[in-house]
């Protein structure tokens, strides 16, 4: 057996979590285990198990062409530093609890220094229309490089200042930026720290107009955009007072920062109005309004019949016309209006022969 990748030493605050990645190969494949020393002088190497350390301790192994395993610890303290050592072997007798191996097991070891998390006093200052977030170390072990401020995966600001202090200003109002800001101190290794803008929920509905049709299901929703999350929500009717599951008609679903209401069966007379979504959180309520307007089946066929309507008035009205419209009074002939005219120039002709012979 031998190593393709061996663990890594590494540094980490309490608190935090640790990784080690270690892989081998050989034929037949190796089995690969992990064990610990502390840096306690009497404490000698003990194997780790997957759940050990009240389930902090959380062991990854994959078997195919060769081997690889990952142990993780979470939430770590000062306890978990010491020697982690990655063993691989695949002599058939590894495991016998009363041969000794032919082939000793190959090791890997990396250190894992746990430091004691430093303490960062975070605050948050209104001013002038402004919000001041703030970070501060009161007693830093570690060498600072920079600092960052970081909203949603986002990166807001950054710096290489050595400074513990670092702060952060945001133009506007707290119920407008809401949320979680961190601060991160680069150093070896990162040091972050959480500014909480906490308001009341600033409820909103998704459509503040809602229309639907005489016997269908109605859905109204309204959210929560803002910090913290709600931890209840309630529905009400202008004039009704709260609506409920139980009351067979209306459906409420309601996770985290949305809520749905769905009303079975609109009724245009029953349903139609107000409905008011109240939302609540440690830091205190707040509502929107939804306006659900309730449509007859027929309502769609209005437009249809009303364009039917109009149609037949033009065809009554040009039938109207047609029947009305006069004869033409001359009709066309085309021997009653040129026989006359033929017979006239005829006796003109005659008469004027008559008047040369009497000359």
């Amino acid at each position: 057996a031998g190593f393709i990748k061996s663990p890594l030493s590494q540094k980490r605050l309490t608190q935090d979590s640790v990784e080690l990645y270690c892989e081998a190969i050989g034929n037949p494949i190796p089995e690969i285990q992990w064990w610990f020393e502390g840096n306690d002088p009497n404490e000698t190497y003990a194997q780790l198990w997957d759940g050990a350390r009240q389930d902090r301790v959380k062991i990854n192994a994959t078997y195919n062409l060769h081997s690889t395993s990952t142990i993780s610890i979470a939430n770590l303290t000062g306890d978990d530093s010491g020697m982690y050592e990655c063993r691989a072997s695949n002599d058939p007798d590894r495991n016998h609890l009363s041969k000794s191996p032919k082939v000793k097991w190959i090791r890997s070891q990396a250190n894992v220094f746990v430091i004691e998390r430093p303490k960062i006093a975070a605050d948050v200052m209104e001013s002038s229309g402004k919000l001041i977030l703030s970070c501060n170390i009161s007693a830093p072990h570690l060498t600072i490089t920079g600092h960052k401020w970081i909203h949603k995966e986002k990166i807001l600001q950054e710096d290489m200042n050595a400074s513990a202090f670092t702060s952060y200003t945001i133009d506007g109002k707290k119920e407008e930026h809401s949320g979680i800001y961190e601060c991160v101190y680069e150093a070896n290794p990162q040091i972050r720290g959480e500014v909480n803008i906490s308001v009341s929920p600033q409820v909103m509905a998704y459509k503040k107009s809602e229309h639907g049709n005489e016997g269908d299901t109605g859905v109204l929703i309204c959210k929560n955009p803002s910090y913290p999350a709600v931890t209840s929500w309630s529905w009400h009717k202008n004039g009704h007072g709260p609506l409920e599951n139980a009351s067979g008609r209306y459906i409420i679903n309601s996770s985290g920062n949305k809520t749905e209401l769905r009303i079975l069966k609109l009724d245009i007379e029953q349903d139609t109005g107000d409905y008011f979504c109240n939302a609540t959180n440690s830091f205190g309520s707040g509502d929107a309004t939804v306006n659900l307007r309730v449509r007859s089946r027929l309502a769609a066929l209005w437009p249809f019949l009303g364009i039917v309507a109009e149609v037949l008035v033009l065809v009554t009205i040009i039938f109207i016309y047609e029947k009305r419209r006069k004869p033409d009074e001359v009709p066309d002939d085309d021997d009653g209006g040129s026989a006359p005219l033929k017979s006239n120039a005829t006796n003109h002709k005659d008469k004027n022969v008559r008047q040369r012979n009497a000359n």
